[in-house]
């Protein structure tokens, strides 16, 4: 398929700055791949869909507070670095963007706040990107401690035009995140609540995690209209044991295997057997899912509203079908949902 294929009229207002109140109340659009309806629906009601045996598998990765403001040496002029994912810890070296680029070069080095907090540019790896070394003396945990303290959560301000608040931290992450190493949220999660989710288990639904640490790549502008020529950044990711069994329990039984968002749908799909099995594994994937593909793990897929030409929306497209997801964010447009990581769901059986 082609970039353009994904272009649909969009009015930008439709990107949600804020979440909803209570994360259970967004909007839920279930679309019906087999006989095409579309439903407008809240996303509390989605325990309705779902009963004993069927499984639903979350990304359980946890954002991290990414986005650093430091003052360049000598100059004071004040720098802002992105941290998208540490190379080695014991070295303490990052893989960073930084803004503006033209002011850093190698050798440069960078001061955060009042912190001892020291970083020194030793690479160049793309126009904006940067392999900083950091310079702290102290233990790990007092290091990761200081990060934390002075990042800023890490929202796609490119897209959601307003300034950070204090209440991004808790509302840009999951309720069951744990393994941290995210840059971004995997978005479909944030309309769990715990409430919701203890709903689903008294009705026989198992919760099983996979982590897929989603890097700034799941959201890099596509630039070639043959979708077969763009190369996906790898992300790290992980599925456990327990994981895997209980996801091909419901197989054999043929009872629902729920992605809960794409990076779940990519991370499970990463890791199929020859028989059409989820197994064990670890490791980094670049999947890139596009029209058509043969989905072996996920027979339901639980997704927010993506932008024109995202590589999100091919994957959604992939899964619910060229047509009839086209479709459904024409109608998605009309009845004015929510769009992108603070906006409303989509539930594809």
């Amino acid at each position: 398929m082609k970039l353009s294929d994904f272009k649909f009229d969009f009015p930008k207002k439709l990107i949600s700055l804020y979440p909803t109140d209570n994360r259970d109340e967004s909007r839920l659009m279930v679309v019906h791949r087999k006989t095409g309806e579309i439903e407008h629906r809240t996303f509390k009601d989605i325990i309705e869909y779902f009963g004993d045996g069927d499984v639903f598998v979350m990304n359980d990765t946890k954002v991290f507070p990414a986005r650093l403001y430091g003052n360049k040496e000598k100059t004071g002029a004040k720098i802002e670095v992105f941290l998208l994912r540490e190379l080695n810890a014991d070295l303490r070296l990052w893989d960073v963007l930084v803004d503006p680029a033209r002011k850093i070069r190698v050798g440069n080095k960078l001061y955060f706040g009042d912190s001892d907090l020291v970083a020194e540019v030793i690479d160049n790896t793309t126009s904006r990107g940067r392999t900083i070394r950091f310079l702290f003396d102290g233990t790990d945990e007092e290091f990761y401690k200081t990060i934390d303290s002075l990042g800023e959560t890490p929202i796609l301000k490119e897209y959601i035009e307003r300034k950070v608040e204090p209440e991004d931290r808790e509302r840009y992450q999951t309720i069951f995140a744990k393994n941290v190493g995210a840059v971004a949220a995997p978005t479909a999660g944030l309309h769990f609540t715990p409430h919701l989710l203890k709903r689903l288990e008294l009705k026989g639904v198992s919760i099983s995690p996979v982590t897929l640490h989603v890097g700034l790549g799941t959201f890099r502008q596509v630039d070639v209209e043959d979708l077969t020529k763009h190369k996906m950044d790898s992300e790290n990711y992980d599925i456990p044991e327990k994981t895997v069994e209980l996801v091909n329990e419901a197989l054999d039984n043929k009872r629902r295997v729920v992605a809960v968002g794409t990076t779940t749908l990519k991370t499970i799909e990463s890791s199929v057997t020859a028989n059409g099995r989820l197994k064990v594994s670890n490791g980094w994937t670049d999947k890139f899912i596009i029209p058509p593909y043969d989905f072996k793990i996920a027979n339901a897929l639980i997704t927010n509203f993506h932008l024109p030409e995202s590589t999100l929306l091919m994957t959604a497209a992939a899964f619910g079908g060229y047509d009839l997801i086209m479709k459904a964010y024409k109608e998605a447009v009309k009845e004015k949902y929510r769009f992108f990581s603070y906006g409303d769901a989509m539930l594809i059986l």
